[in-house]
């Protein structure tokens, strides 16, 4: 990645010497004009002419070798005419305005980050091979398929496992999209990445490092973002039917007059300037007014890809909903009553890093009274002594182990339903359970809603969690179509097939297992509050605030930015059009039509910066 990313900084630094030589030779030589030194004005735009006009032809030259006949093709071509007749400020003025409207592209489209190569940094380097009663370090590609590995709390898995002893939760959140931690016990498989938060597991690996959840969603992202469909610049594709119109012209003046000049004039204020300048003056500006709601938009071509979207593609946790679990109900056994028993519990949990523990305390009311003796037992729960009562509080089968008598009880109240939930017992007894949700976000309906008004047709949420939380998360937003239990492969092979299928996708996510389907959208939009480095760098657009109202404002800005510049363009190529049929009619010289050229290019300009506050 690295050498690519240098190039590209080269390019770009190219780009502005050739603006900058440009600009001062055409400065230096009005200088010398002004003070009667015309001679040496002459000279210095000629030199000007040579170095960055001929850089520009040879560019034009093999693009149309490659098959590419841009917008480039009529400013070579009067370049190349004010050289032959003697007109140097006519031709370096479309030199300034050619590498001006380059410098802005590159400007709009430039993106610089490191991200990939982070993710591939932070992955495992290193395990711990059990031999028999020894531990040894190795490095990570040295593990292979059947050894026996010892993750340690705090530490990523290196590798895809099963496991063989221990027990602890796992958090696999930024691979699977999963809320909530998973327990881990004997038998679990568990995928590399993965956080191990509790106490030490012991797992057989089942694939080497290079072949696990990991490395394969590194290698999605890169597949990603080098198979790409590259931008095509919006003036080339206005260049496809102006270019024939201004040669055609060209073709009919010289036929009638026969006068080179009047030629050159023609191509002088047909030169393509506003098609140049007018997208990329409006991407500009809407991708600065895209960074006034918290939306940094990589490139241009992201402002046109959402101006046109039809599909908007959701991730669940973390992006439709808040990524961490809550509790959302609390059942009490008589004659416990619903706050008492919350306290308790909640006293038990405090001093435990778990998120469930976390959440509990947060929605424990008033308090909390000290807890003596507490005891945890990783992946299972915990036991205290709170205000003279003994309290218990985790899975079932835990608390059930202990207290056999508690297990009547809890078959009366507990649900048989998928939900995740912690039991608790006080002095012995069942005294109720709490369960635990990852909340929808506050406005995402009003999101969902907000883009079918902006004419997005699909609505679809693909999620690595559970099928049944995914269909409940749907149906509270209206969002019809909903696949749950998928991989990241799974997520792109969804995505793929909708722009095979001719949809223009909008995918928006934060996690890592999101960052290959963010890669292959037509544009994806990557939530930073709560996302992975990964997420941000597949994606074309980041959001910085933690309000999901911006991911419909993206793809407004977007559409209101394209109108803008076509509105530009359009406007750009009438002028031009309207300057040709004077110049044909030898009412304005090359010198006065660059001029002209750029007056029409200021008019372009100020109404392309329209895009800053809307329309």
């Amino acid at each position: 990645m690295e050498p690519i990313s240098s190039l590209q900084g080269m390019t770009r630094r190219w780009i502005m010497l050739r603006f900058a030589i440009a600009l001062v030779t055409l400065a230096g030589g009005l200088v010398a004009w002004f003070v009667g030194l015309r001679p040496l004005a002459g000279n210095i735009w000629t030199v000007g002419l040579v170095i960055v006009g001929g850089h520009v032809v040879i560019q034009t030259l093999r693009g149309m070798l490659h098959g590419r006949f841009a917008a480039d093709i009529v400013a070579s071509m009067a370049i190349v005419g004010a050289f032959a007749l003697g007109q140097p400020f006519a031709g370096l003025m479309i030199v300034v305005m050619q590498t001006g409207g380059e410098a802005l592209e590159r400007h709009a489209e430039g993106r610089a980050s490191q991200a990939l190569r982070e993710l591939e940094e932070r992955a495992p380097q290193s395990a711990h091979r059990v031999v028999g009663n020894r531990t040894d370090d190795v490095a990570v590609g040295q593990v292979a398929i059947g050894d026996i590995l010892l993750v340690r709390a705090g530490e990523l898995v290196p590798c895809d496992g099963i496991v063989v002893s221990g027990e602890s939760h796992v958090n696999p959140a930024t691979l699977s999209g999963e809320a909530a931690p998973r327990r881990a016990s004997t038998g679990t498989r568990v995928m590399s990445g993965s956080t191990n938060l509790e106490g030490p597991l012991t797992i057989r690996a089942t694939s080497i490092a290079a072949e696990s959840q990991y490395s394969l969603i590194v290698s999605l992202v890169r597949t990603a973002q080098e198979t790409r469909a590259p931008f095509q610049r919006v003036a080339d594709r206005y260049a496809v039917w102006f270019t024939p119109i201004t040669i055609v012209a060209c073709l009919a003046t010289w036929v009638v007059t026969r006068d080179p000049v009047r030629v050159l004039s023609i191509l002088v204020v047909a030169t393509p300037c506003p098609l140049i300048l007018a997208a990329p003056v409006a991407f500009v500006a809407g991708i600065n007014r895209a960074a006034r709601s918290q939306l940094i938009v990589r490139h241009g071509g992201a402002l046109e890809a959402l101006s046109s979207i039809d599909t908007a593609v959701f991730d669940k946790t973390g992006t439709l909903t808040i990524g961490r679990p809550e509790v959302v109900q609390v059942v009490a056994i008589p004659p416990h009553e619903r706050d008492a028993m919350l306290t308790l519990a909640a006293a038990a949990e405090r001093g435990s890093g778990h998120q469930l523990a976390q959440a509990l305390v947060a929605a424990a009311p008033g308090t909390l009274p000290d807890a003596t003796g507490v005891v945890e037992t990783p992946g299972a729960g915990v036991i205290a002594t709170v205000d003279g009562h003994s309290v218990t509080v985790g899975a079932r089968a835990f608390v059930e182990s202990l207290y056999a008598g508690a297990a009547a009880g809890f078959d009366a109240i507990v649900p048989t339903t998928p939900g995740l939930r912690a039991v608790i017992a006080i002095d012995g007894t069942a005294a109720g359970y709490v369960e635990y949700a990852d909340q929808v976000r506050l406005g995402m309906r009003g999101v969902v809603e907000r883009l079918h008004a902006l004419g997005v047709q699909h609505t679809v949420l693909l999620s690595g969690d559970a099928m049944v939380n995914v269909r409940s998360v749907a149906d509270g937003l209206g969002i019809k179509e909903a696949h749950g239990d998928l991989s990241p492969g799974d997520k792109v092979a969804a995505v793929t097939e909708m722009m095979q299928a001719g949809r223009r996708v909008l995918m928006v996510g934060d996690g890592t297992n999101d960052a290959p389907a963010l890669g292959t959208a037509t544009v994806g939009i990557a939530l930073a509050s709560g996302g992975s480095g990964i997420s941000t760098e597949a994606a074309d657009v980041i959001l910085l605030a933690d309000d999901p109202v911006h991911i419909a404002d993206a793809v407004a800005i977007g559409q209101q930015t394209m109108r803008i510049a076509r509105q530009s363009i359009w406007g750009g190529m009438g002028m031009s059009m309207i300057a040709m049929g004077f110049a044909a009619a030898g009412m304005i010289a090359p010198a006065v039509g660059a001029l002209v050229q750029e007056a029409i290019d200021v008019a372009v300009i100020v109404n392309a910066l329209r895009a800053r506050h809307g329309e």
